[in-house]
């Protein structure tokens, strides 16, 4: 499916059936009154899903998965677009809908407090988890592994993967627009929610009933480039590594304060590529030739099985225990035994928590 124009999606939209509604949950990290948020937002509702967000009261990019929470119980300042005044609880809805909230904390914390206090509270039949997150689309695109831990839009989407929830981030290449001045059907948030919109909307269409609409423990990372003539790009796999950047860090001697700006040439730690399918291009070489990435991810980070790994191990073999090490080799009763002691570590948290 390829739309060609806002009326085109509007049509589609009306065959949705509410019959394959999902709960969905949106969180961003560039703060609740997002233009970009609210348009993909209204697509989904429009599609006959039941959406709640729980976003950032203020804007909150490159703050990845850190957890901060709000150290008063009122908003010291007022939030983002002056949207809710200064001494308004830290939590709460946005005037203009009773499923759009905000939370003072990052975006991963409005993860967290979406599925351990706005849910069990306000929405019981959620039964405190959803069945799809969905972060974005930001403000400019996140590209490459380094977002992975740099970028809110994504560190939102691992705190709800890490809920065992399927979840996709999506950033876009528009610039940061209030959802009140988003005016006419070719302002570039409608285009860049219409694209989202349809990733999002393929992979729920494509979900048997009963499945999950990712595995668990996967995710996706969505990238848009600049729209034009509000068409869709061509929709390609990527993988995360592949021309990707990492940052360094720039001093201004004049003001005495440091910035970012990326690597020139690009560094070779960053794009070694040891997982997945390693014939895959790298998103950020795909959106700038002007198409849309998707790069499936997942919560497991442990390195793959091959020569370097056996060699990282190599160099300590003569301390660890178990199999291919030198020192006393375990037990499955030897660890049983330990975590006994140490109470339980490994135990799951996700609904109920």
């Amino acid at each position: 499916m390829r739309l060609s124009s806002y009326t085109a999606l509007t049509a589609a939209l009306g065959l949705a059936s509410t019959a394959d509604a999902l709960k969905i949950l949106m969180g961003n990290d560039d703060g609740f009154g997002s233009g970009n948020l609210r348009e993909l937002y209204k697509l989904l509702v429009d599609a006959g899903h039941e959406v709640v967000v729980v976003a950032p009261a203020q804007q909150q990019s490159g703050k990845g998965g850190t957890v901060i929470w709000s150290e008063t119980a009122n908003l010291t300042i007022p939030s983002q677009y002056n949207l809710i005044p200064a001494g308004a609880p830290s939590v709460g809805r946005d005037n203009s809908s009773q499923d759009i909230w905000y939370y003072d904390g990052t975006p991963a914390a409005c993860t967290f407090v979406a599925l351990d206090w706005v849910l069990p509270r306000y929405y019981p039949e959620w039964k405190q988890t959803a069945d799809l997150f969905v972060a974005g689309p930001n403000y400019g695109t996140n590209l490459g592994a380094f977002v992975m831990g740099l970028s809110g839009t994504v560190g939102a989407t691992f705190a709800a993967i890490s809920r065992s929830i399927p979840g996709i981030a999506i950033s876009a290449s528009n610039r940061a627009v209030p959802y009140f001045n988003v005016t006419g059907a070719s302002h570039p948030a409608v285009l860049a929610a219409q694209v989202s919109f349809e990733v999002v909307n393929e992979f729920i269409e494509n979900t048997m009933d009963g499945q999950a609409v990712l595995p668990l423990g996967y995710g996706v990372n969505v990238n848009i480039p600049t729209l034009v003539n509000g068409t869709t790009p061509p929709i390609i796999k990527t993988r995360l590594t592949g021309n990707a950047n990492t940052d360094v860090a720039v001093y201004n001697e004049t003001t005495g304060l440091f910035d970012w700006d990326n690597v020139d040439p690009v560094a070779a730690g960053i794009n070694a590529a040891y997982n997945g399918d390693l014939s895959l291009p790298g998103e950020t070489w795909v959106v700038a030739g002007g198409g849309v990435s998707v790069s499936v991810f997942t919560m497991d980070y442990t390195s793959p099985s091959n020569t370097y790994t056996e060699l990282v191990f190599d160099k300590i073999g003569g301390l660890v225990v178990g199999e291919g090490g030198n020192g006393t080799k375990y037990s499955r009763r030897m660890v049983e035994e330990r975590m006994r002691k140490r109470g339980a570590m490994l135990s799951g948290r996700d609904g109920g928590a």
